[in-house]
């Protein structure tokens, strides 16, 4: 079977709100314009809306009688990469861009919200959409679980996200085990002793201590763990100095660990610790560098019934032959910290790439730009429809029925 179409003043509205945060990005911590575009979205679906959760986090919340509550998670954050995608709707913030989706998915929950308000026929209990921040930074959830998300809205009886992936676009891929690596970000300070380019013996060059640590770090995966084992390590930043005739007197990096196990990531995080200090000793650095885990988040891994729940909706309203499984990313999410004290999580990727882009791929074309990629752009006709039916499919399978029955409780 097909999925249902999605009503079009539905889908003519979480369109334009899908163009206009695509258009206006907002970094992680900054999104308050983009907070207060889907505060007015959700209001205007019937939701009573709290904004400042946590930061720029806003939650909606939308009641039809008794029932089991279920939470929907979307988020707000864009990311500093410069738009290549020659859209006509392309990033207006020099240097900002929605390049993972988080506008998509957004437009997607608030549709689904407004599927669900002007549906209340067809589900009883309570649905409540978080648009969460800082996502990408990995502080979004957790800043806004400490805000008292759970104690001032109520423990939901399960929480619910969709990410999209270069997936053809209308299907959707769910997974068993792992979904997404356990991830940490460790930012590093390599404190030299600044000088003349000209008289480099009375230095001590951060420049190529941080050089010697990128270089050794790619050793913790290809020489300290098990072929078998997926570990990825990506220093993905790397400042030093300004001008060639001055060595500087500090270096920064930033560092990224992806595992899918706490004991693997505490070793590689562990093990960059012990690179960093040794290079800088090598180097003969006068002060002991400064090495911070600034973000982190755990293994994501669904509960079991709940995301069986969610697939074999999802299969009756799409067709079994669009659902198709996924095998676990390294990608990292801080989704898990939903799941905190037991509570239900379920997760699956949503298919974002157009037909015509999917089948030149496929035949030995360019490959399908990934997320973050700076021509990452979702075929907004085909994969936001989807992700409204596949979002408020999904909470209509874990609410309670029209004549007021409680789903499944965990």
């Amino acid at each position: 079977m097909t999925a249902p179409e999605v009503p079009l003043d539905v889908l003519r509205d979480a369109t334009a709100l899908y163009v206009d945060l695509h258009a206006h990005p907002e970094l992680s911590g900054a999104e308050a314009r983009t907070a207060g575009a889907l505060a007015a979205r959700l209001e205007r679906h019937g939701c009573e809306v709290t904004r400042g959760v946590g930061g720029h986090g806003v939650v909606g919340v939308l009641r039809n009688g008794p029932g089991p509550t279920v939470t929907v998670r979307a988020e707000l954050d864009a990311l500093p990469v410069r738009e290549r995608t020659g859209l006509r709707y392309a990033s207006t913030v020099p240097g900002v861009m929605h390049a993972c989706g988080h506008d998509l998915h957004t437009a997607a929950a608030a549709g689904a919200a407004a599927l669900l308000g002007a549906d209340r026929d067809s589900w009883r209990g309570t649905l409540v959409l978080v648009g969460q921040p800082a996502e990408e930074t990995l502080a979004g959830a957790r800043a806004m679980l400490d805000d008292g998300l759970y104690d001032r809205f109520g423990i939901p009886d399960a929480v619910l996200a969709q990410h999209c992936a270069p997936l053809p676009a209308g299907s959707v891929a769910h997974g068993r085990g792992p979904l997404m690596s356990a991830g940490a970000t460790l930012d590093v300070v390599v404190h030299g002793r600044g000088g003349h380019a000209g008289t480099p013996h009375l230095a001590v060059d951060p420049v190529v201590t941080a050089a010697s640590v990128v270089v050794r770090l790619q050793t913790v995966v290809s020489r300290e763990t098990a072929p078998g084992e997926r570990v990825v390590l990506t220093v993905g930043s790397l400042h030093a100095g300004d001008r060639a005739n001055v060595i500087p007197s500090e270096a920064r990096l930033s560092v990224s660990v992806r595992a899918f196990s706490d004991a693997s990531l505490t070793r590689v995080t562990d093990a960059v610790r012990r690179v960093v200090r040794a290079e800088c000793a090598a180097s003969g650095c006068d002060r002991e560098p400064e090495i911070t885990v600034t973000a982190a988040s755990p293994v994501l891994v669904a509960h079991a019934d709940t995301a069986h729940r969610v697939r074999r909706a999802h299969e009756e309203v799409f067709g079994a032959h669009r659902v198709s499984d996924w095998p676990g990313s390294t990608a990292t999410e801080d989704f898990p910290h939903y799941a905190a004290g037991g509570v239900p999580v379920a997760y699956w990727m949503l298919g974002a790439t157009g037909a015509r882009q999917w089948r030149a791929a496929r035949d030995g074309g360019e490959p399908v730009p990934a997320n973050h990629a700076d021509t990452f752009a979702p075929d907004v006709r085909t994969a936001l429809p989807a992700g409204i039916t596949a979002m408020a499919t999904a909470v209509r399978s874990l609410l309670g029925g029209p004549e007021g029955q409680e789903g499944r409780r965990r």
